[in-house]
């Protein structure tokens, strides 16, 4: 018979106790997290692909961010394009009719004062910016003016385009990215063709007038050219817009299947997760009793 001296006998039985602790408490972790796994050395195959789940999501969070804030920039930019073309369209609608010979000197003059408050509001929503001071329409110089106005300058070069034509351009997807500004490098050419029509009218010279004449027809083609420009810039905003409308559906579906996946690879079983929990207890119960039984025994018991 093998002796077993008390101190093995403590030793073995600490030692299984704490295995068998440690076992009770990993199934309460997991079932208390609800991960299947609590260490990648569990299992290192699935813990690389739910790394690289976890890692694609984090991309599409930021993908889909980052479409939310361009189609909100870009619904503004339309707003701001829309508003110009409105202005731009009631000042041809002058200017036609100023082209009307049979005007007196003081329907020019009132349709000079109407045209007035129109050039302004062009000139100011050319320059607008957003919530951070930076300018919409200036390319990527947004903290310069998009077009500047200089009193001091002849007649017909006082507005000058100060912004640049480069993109903003923004992540929406893997190798994907969308240009989230509009530039506006023609309207300084026809502020100042308006601007000099409008001098011209301010005189009171009716149509007839051959100078008069050809400053409206001057303006007129330079508005119609410009309404031509921002109708196609606009259009192209609808067209962006759908784009990523399509592109956030992509990226939800993508995100919808990738969770699924990492559900299906690190969700805890919890009915398995019970029957363990319920035979590790056991076992714990069951070694601390033995070891209190045994612990009571003596050689004098067998004397």
């Amino acid at each position: 018979m093998m002796r077993i001296s008390s101190t093995q006998y403590h030793t073995t039985m600490n030692s299984a106790l704490q295995k068998a602790s440690f076992r009770l408490e990993d199934i309460l972790q997991k079932m208390a997290s609800g991960e299947k796994y609590s260490l990648p050395s569990e299992h290192p195959v699935t813990t690389v692909r739910l790394s690289r789940l976890y890692r694609e999501e984090a991309a599409l969070d930021q993908y889909r961010d980052n479409i939310g804030a361009l189609q909100s920039r870009l619904t503004q930019n339309e707003v701001y394009l829309t508003s110009m073309s409105n202005d731009m369209l009631s000042a041809r609608d002058l200017l036609v009719w100023a082209g009307d010979g049979a005007n007196t000197s003081e329907d020019i003059a009132a349709m000079a004062g109407s045209l007035q408050p129109l050039l302004d509001s062009m000139f100011y929503v050319a320059n607008s910016s957003d919530a951070e001071g930076r300018y919409v329409f200036s390319g990527t110089a947004v903290d310069s003016a998009t077009i500047t106005y200089d009193p001091a300058a002849p007649m017909g070069s006082r507005y000058t385009f100060t912004g640049n034509t480069e993109s903003q351009r923004v992540a929406v997807g893997p190798g994907v990215t969308q240009p989230s500004n509009v530039t506006l490098p023609e309207v300084a050419g026809m502020l100042n063709r308006l601007e000099q029509a409008l001098t011209t009218l301010q005189t009171g010279s009716t149509a007839n007038d051959p100078v008069v004449r050809a400053d409206i027809e001057s303006a007129m083609a330079s508005l119609d050219d410009v309404i031509e420009s921002i109708s196609g810039r606009i259009a192209g905003l609808g067209g962006a817009q759908n784009i990523l409308s399509t592109l956030e559906t992509s990226h939800a579906n993508v995100s919808l299947a990738n969770k699924q996946a990492a559900l299906t690879l690190g969700q805890l079983d919890y009915s398995d997760a019970a029957v363990k929990l319920n035979g590790y207890t056991t076992a714990v119960q069951a070694t601390q009793k033995a070891y209190a039984q045994v612990s009571k025994l003596s050689l004098f018991n067998a004397i």
